[in-house]
């Protein structure tokens, strides 16, 4: 029997409906697969535990993590605290602190699904965007000073280093390199930016020389958005900073149905620290409560997650089901359909219980 303890951290908004699906899921691959166990530790840290006791999460927190194999994180923020409070109390403090630099973003039209896209479909737009995930627009360099008045400056220092900017490449280009095509394009903004983007360029072009079977291009960022939309067959693995890929995920999610479908990983691929796997989506309170959020992003997420422990038939497994119902219209209704959170679980569960392959 191998068993894995998760670290499940549901916080804001859908974040504990999300992640309750998502545990079922894994539950019911647990049941089925007879030789998997998942052990879930439950923490009520965000933004509640802000109001009562004035931080994200405790100051022991991420010596509390540490011990657990993977963290399981639904979303942050809340309509009466700080977005900036919420997030580099909770979130950020665990990417940074456990030295997840990698953050992996899948993205592909599922079956079913109707994107924006005109004369796109399944399998032609799947990409997995790379994000450097510890430094850039989001290291936490710089200040404000003369607060209030008239003279009040605010800066906000992005910071590439060689071994963080290396490390993440090389981690793009090898996972390229995995990929039936092979083609990786790395996303920049050297024409204005001309220090720490030069650097991102010049290294990019120094890691491709150890890649040599590994095609690879260049965009700049705001071209790249155009190439999203207009030319998505065009591309299929995308490296970009912590604030580029941040904001070219969304773009992706969303030209592929819907945030709701889109999951994250945040990876220490030379696993020192337990990752973190997450929807893209936040906190979406205008449906909190509601029971029609979308799953399939916590699913696709525990899929990562299934991977990253090396279980990759129960990955399989899992998107298979996935895909075999959203195939068959069980959607929720930000994808068009009419089904709650609970009725797509259902269908995925039965779906994972029906499996043979």
């Amino acid at each position: 029997m191998r068993e894995y303890s998760i670290a499940s951290i549901p916080a804001d908004g859908i974040g504990p409906e999300v992640i309750a699906a998502g545990e079922v899921v894994l539950k019911s691959l647990e049941q089925r697969l007879g030789d998997v166990r998942f052990n879930f530790e439950t923490f009520d840290w965000g933004s509640d535990h802000y109001k009562k006791h004035g931080v994200m999460m405790p100051a022991d927190g991420l010596k509390t993590l540490k011990k657990f194999d993977a963290i399981y994180f639904g979303a942050v923020g809340a309509p009466d605290v700080p977005d900036h409070v919420t997030l580099w109390g909770l979130r950020l403090p665990i990417c940074q602190g456990f030295d997840q630099y990698a953050n992996v973003r899948p993205t592909k039209i599922l079956p079913g699904i109707t994107p924006p896209l005109r004369n796109c479909g399944p399998g032609d737009l799947d990409w997995v965007i790379i994000r450097e995930n510890s430094e850039g627009e989001y290291a936490g360099a710089g200040g404000r000073v003369h607060r209030g008045l008239p003279e009040e400056v605010g800066t906000e220092v992005s910071i590439f280093t060689r071994v963080g900017v290396t490390r993440v490449m090389r981690y793009a280009f090898r996972l390229a390199q995995s990929r039936p095509r092979k083609l990786l394009t790395v996303v920049t903004k050297s024409n204005a930016q001309r220090h720490g983007m030069v650097m991102w360029d010049e290294i990019a072009a120094e890691v491709a020389q150890e890649f040599s079977d590994v095609t690879w291009d260049k965009m700049l960022v705001d071209a790249m958005t155009v190439r999203m939309t207009l030319k998505p067959q065009t591309l299929d693995t995308i490296v970009a900073t912590n604030l580029h890929a941040d904001v070219l995920s969304d773009l992706a999610g969303a030209l592929a149905g819907s945030l709701g479908v889109a999951p994250t990983a945040n990876i220490d691929p030379e696993r020192r620290f337990p990752s973190m796997f997450e929807p893209i989506h936040g906190s979406a309170f205008d449906i909190t409560g509601k029971g029609i959020a979308n799953p399939v992003a916590s699913f696709w997420t525990a899929a990562q997650m299934l991977d990253h422990l090396g279980e990759a038939d129960a990955s399989a497994r899992l998107m298979k089901a996935v895909e075999q119902v959203t195939g068959a219209g069980v959607l929720t209704p930000d994808v068009g359909g009419t089904a709650t959170t609970k009725e797509v679980t259902d269908a995925v569960v039965d779906a994972i219980h029906g499996s043979n392959v």
